[in-house]
């Protein structure tokens, strides 16, 4: 019934437009552009991948823009590029007064619903069942369905390990743990001497929810944090009191460098690469700056290890479950004035960076790849390899809750690191928020 209905949509804007340019393009069987019939196009893209925080995935994004204008002659790609925060606040921005470029990221489930529930976003069924479908590893495209129809593609698929320096835990005789324990008595340690344990730059606060997530997941099992946001459970669960309890414990320990809440990610991992800190938790869309960046140096490179979030004794979690999922998904614009060229730059980006993002920038792509002829870093395939062992992936908290509840729990998150709440409050606050927003 949609593929009719939307087949039905698509041939009415056709017509329309034919009208409003005095039938002075065509399209060709097979959807050739307008671009292929002479017609000058500027489609606009707006992505969050600057050349120097992330070059690989900078230089890759040119490279495929480049090839794409060189098979679309009468086609230019014009790029707006923002790091994270920015850009989710001028997403926003442009949502409210209706100007979103032809073609954006977006991340999935509650991020992308008040979009799409405000029809800004364009479905994208017809892009992936133009030969895309099966080029995608399971379950990746199903976070950005919404009532069963998908409005955004996505690029990567993550997994969010502790990212360690090998020389610092060499010196200090340091092993990687096992258990939770285990790792606040590296915490302890390296206190001890001087050293700060943890990079954390909780100004931008999905980093803090990251950790609160981990221990969440470790004492109640996998199934707690997401009951407790769909409504199936409770946020005053105490397994997740308890979790906000560890988070303030790690605080009073000063696992976190100083200033933590204060500091932006980008600044804090530059803690972590300037051999400043010893652990960093960060998803694997970090993976080529500790393997393939060369603007980072070999020698810092090679220091750097992983290792699980730990589990806790006497909790319930699984040391093979992992935060993370679907990374950031391309959308095209439902007000778009070239939504033909935009799906087709889509479909063709998809395509390019599932062949490139493995070998230019070793980011692991929400496409299939076949690794069995590519030379990778080793610590690549070993993300590979637990990815394929991974009992369970919880989706990023504040993506999995709609846009009022994840505001609210990303402040709560930095007023818990800040020890301005208590776990009890912190727990309270959520399940309000929650239970007022479930639904909507």
């Amino acid at each position: 019934m949609f593929k009719k209905a939307y087949s039905l949509l698509c041939i009415m804007v056709m017509v329309f437009a034919l009208v409003l340019t005095g039938c002075s393009s065509s399209t060709t069987e097979g959807g050739a552009s307008s671009g292929e019939s002479g017609k000058k196009v500027t489609i606009t893209f707006m992505h969050l991948w600057p050349a120097g925080s992330s070059k690989q995935h900078n230089m890759i994004v040119n490279e495929i823009i480049k090839e794409f204008e060189e098979q679309n002659p009468n086609v230019t790609v014009k790029q707006e590029i923002l790091e994270n925060e920015q850009y989710k606040n001028k997403l926003k921005v442009l949502a409210a007064s209706n100007q979103l470029p032809d073609v954006g990221m977006t991340w999935a489930a509650g991020f992308l619903e008040p979009y799409v529930k405000g029809n800004l976003f364009a479905p994208l069924d017809d892009v992936l069942n133009s030969g895309l479908k099966d080029k995608f590893v399971s379950g990746t495209t199903e976070a950005y369905e919404v009532n069963n129809k998908t409005y955004a593609l996505p690029l990567e698929l993550n997994i969010t390990p502790i990212y360690y320096n090998k020389e610092i835990f060499s010196k200090y005789n340091l092993e990687v743990p096992k258990t939770y324990e285990d790792f606040k008595n590296i915490v302890q340690t390296l206190a001890k001497n001087g050293v700060a344990s943890i990079a954390l730059g909780n100004k931008d606060r999905w980093t803090g929810s990251m950790w609160y997530m981990y221990l969440a997941d470790r004492i109640g099992g996998a199934d707690t944090l997401k009951s407790a946001i769909n409504g199936s459970g409770t946020f005053e669960d105490p397994n997740l009191i308890k979790a906000a309890e560890e988070i303030q414990n790690l605080v009073k320990m000063k696992a976190f460098i100083k200033g933590f809440n204060g500091l932006s990610n980008d600044e804090a991992k530059a803690e972590f690469t300037n051999e400043k800190a010893a652990m960093y938790l960060m998803g694997t869309w970090d993976l080529p700056q500790f393997t393939t960046n060369e603007d980072i140096p070999k020698e810092f490179r090679d220091k750097v290890g992983f290792f699980k979030f730990p589990v806790v004794d006497g909790g319930k979690g699984d040391v093979d479950s992992w935060v993370g999922g679907p990374g950031v998904g391309l959308f095209v614009s439902e007000n778009s004035k070239h939504k033909e060229e935009a799906k087709k730059f889509v479909k063709f980006f998809i395509e390019k960076w599932g062949e490139q993002s493995v070998t230019k920038a070793g980011v692991i792509p929400a496409t299939k790849v076949d690794t069995a002829n590519i030379d990778l870093p080793q610590m690549y395939i070993d993300v590979l390899n637990e990815l394929n062992n991974a009992s369970n992936i919880t989706l990023f908290a504040d993506v999995q809750m709609n846009a009022e509840a994840a505001q609210t729990h990303l402040n709560l998150i930095q007023s818990l690191f800040g020890e301005e709440v208590t776990p009890e409050d912190f727990a309270k606050q959520h399940q309000e928020v929650l239970s007022k927003t479930q639904g909507k």
